[in-house]
This record gives structure tokens, C-alpha cells and sequence, in this order.
């Protein structure tokens, strides 16, 4: 239960990040942006395996935070690229639910709301 709503609370408060709407002028977030997309990557895979049965979720929370940013050109293709390898280098690790992923799991939900709360405290409206 706790998981599900950390896992809110990222999508939440990353969702109320004032969008930049410059074609493809770097924000200040932008850094945290790329690394909380890296952490929906990872999760999206890790959940998976570990038979969370969430099926794309992780993966809808991404498209959510596109939709919500609205980035363009490098700043899209940079976020796109945080999701894929933060799926492809745990998918390259894992091929099954151990210990250590669940350890992992628990760290990148923790790190995600964390990066969350900090956007949103400094860029929100």
C-alpha cells in the first residue's frame, strides 16, 4: 500500500512542475527530470518481474510526465532515453525477481518521491 502511494506522489508532484515551454530550451529541472524518467524506467521493469501486477503502470506514469512537461525535440528525446536506460540496465542485470531487486525497488521509489517533493517545492506555482 505504501508503495502505490509513493508511486502517486511521484506521478503527483512531478505532474505540478511548471512546464517550460521554450522549444528546446533547457530548464533548471531538467537534470532531475531526466533521472526521475531513469527511475520509472527501472521501475517499470523491476515491478514486472517481481510480479507486482501493475502491468504498464510505471510506464503510464512516464507518459503522464511527458504530457505534463510537454517537452520537445532533445529535451523529449533526453527524457525518453532516462526511461529506457534506467529499464534497459536493470533488464540487462535481473532476468528474475531477487532480494536485491526488491531492495531496489523499495530505494528507487524512495529516490523518485524524493526528487518529486523537491521539484515541487522549488518550481511548483
Amino acid at each position: 500500500m505504501l508503495k502505490h502511494a509513493l508511486a502517486a506522489l511521484i506521478l503527483i508532484s512531478a505532474c505540478q512542475v511548471a512546464p517550460v515551454r521554450a522549444q528546446d530550451a533547457a530548464a533548471p529541472f531538467d537534470g532531475d527530470l531526466q533521472r526521475l524518467a531513469e527511475i520509472l524506467g527501472t521501475l517499470h521493469y523491476l515491478r514486472g518481474i517481481c510480479g507486482s501486477n501493475e502491468g504498464a503502470k510505471w510506464r503510464n506514469e512516464m507518459q503522464a510526465l511527458i504530457d505534463a512537461e510537454t517537452p520537445s525535440g532533445d529535451r523529449r528525446a533526453r527524457m525518453i532515453a532516462g526511461f529506457n536506460r534506467g529499464y534497459n540496465g536493470f533488464q540487462q542485470t535481473y532476468r528474475t525477481c531477487t532480494p536485491a531487486a526488491s531492495v531496489a525497488i523499495r530505494r528507487y521509489i524512495e529516490e523518485g518521491s524524493k526528487i518529486s517533493r523537491d521539484l515541487t517545492a522549488r518550481y511548483a506555482n
